[in-house]
């Protein structure tokens, strides 16, 4: 029996399935197959296969290795499909060559960020961590605190005057969050902000530390409600993030905001929340420690000190969200995800041009 002739029997499976002709466009697919990626069956038809990897070149790749018949199914671990720019679903994909020519696609689909939240093994690690480093910063900041002040009387007005508020603000944020970690205090109540007021401070920071060596891309959606949050915890989680993808090389790094409906974090399902994604092409996170990357002290670099996402996880989880991420050479993306209020209607807070670089 044919592919084609066992398109009845196929419909009843839940495993997607797709087939092709010896032309590598897409002959045919299961009902599963249209459902997972959210599409008629109909609109498939037609389509060159590797028109769907929506990230990478893993399927294009394997189409081409994908030999005889006889050799067996070849394996391809995460790919990222999508229909025409849709949102991407990913899956543990089986290729099998046929004797017409074709490939028969079969796909497993698993998150789009896998694994457990690995700081949740190690709350004492970090907060031993976290208490020792600030001890240690607490009297460099006191020097450039008064390094700050005396050089503000020396500068005129303009850029340099600007510069040195920069420092100064940033000195400060610090020094409150050394205190903070040495004298844990209650959580201060969470104010409405709009994020993308955070967005473009990360990006001032951005642009002093790198100059013109990184070209920052802003992609808000400009429509999103304000979030209820501490602005000066999420600058420090967005910069960790921004900052570590600089260090990693990255030539071109996008913040990207999206609403998300119906979004499960933890146990907890939210109606709505906010997507916010750091992606850039720097050299990726090493193989060795994609497992390790959010636990403290763990670090790729020899001068890292291994603190910035073990805190960028924790201020996610004081905002009742999760950070997770996915990363090969090339494209790294980390996703924070912050619930939107469900009290209040939404109410739309103006926001930068959409993919401007600055």
């Amino acid at each position: 029996m044919t592919t084609a002739a066992a398109v009845p029997a196929f419909d009843a499976l839940t495993t997607p399935l797709a087939w092709t002709g010896a032309d590598g466009r897409i002959r045919d697919c299961n009902l599963a197959f249209a459902r997972w990626l959210g599409v008629g069956r109909r609109r498939l038809i037609d389509q060159p296969l590797a028109a769907l990897e929506a990230e990478g070149e893993l399927l294009r790749e394997a189409l081409r290795q994908a030999g005889d018949p006889s050799d067996g199914p070849l394996r391809v671990r995460r790919l990222a499909l999508a229909y025409l720019g849709g949102e991407p679903r990913f899956a543990d994909a089986w290729l099998s060559r046929e004797a017409d020519g074709g490939v028969l696609l079969e796909a497993h689909p698993v998150d789009e960020f896998p694994g457990a939240d690995p700081t949740l093994a190690m709350p004492l690690a970090l907060s031993a961590a976290l208490r020792g480093l600030a001890h240690e910063l607490r009297n460099p900041l006191a020097g450039l605190k008064g390094a700050a002040q005396l050089l503000a009387r020396r500068v005129g007005d303009g850029e340099p005057r600007e510069l040195v508020g920069l420092v100064e603000a940033e000195v400060a944020r610090l020094s409150a969050l050394v205190d903070q970690l040495l004298s844990p205090t209650a959580p201060q109540p969470h104010r409405p902000l709009n994020i993308h007021g955070v967005l473009e401070q990360v990006l001032r920071l951005a642009e002093a530390d790198a100059g013109w060596a990184v070209r920052m891309v802003r992609d808000y959606d400009p429509s999103l409600p304000e979030l209820d949050g501490d602005a000066d915890r999420l600058t420090q989680t967005i910069w960790n993030l921004v900052r570590n993808a600089i260090q990693a090389g990255a030539a071109n790094v996008t913040l990207r905001t999206r609403a998300a409906i119906g979004v499960r974090i933890g146990d907890a399902v939210h109606a709505m929340a906010l997507r916010l994604e750091v992606v850039d092409d720097g050299r990726g996170v090493p193989e060795d420690m994609v497992e390790q990357i959010f636990l403290p002290l763990v670090s790729g670099r020899a001068d890292g000190s291994g603190l910035g996402l073990a805190l960028a996880q924790q201020v996610a989880r004081e905002h009742r969200g999760a950070l997770v991420y996915r990363s090969r050479p090339g494209h790294t993306v980390f996703t924070l995800q912050l619930p939107f209020p469900s009290d209040d209607a939404p109410r739309a807070v103006p926001g930068p041009e959409e993919s401007m670089p600055s």
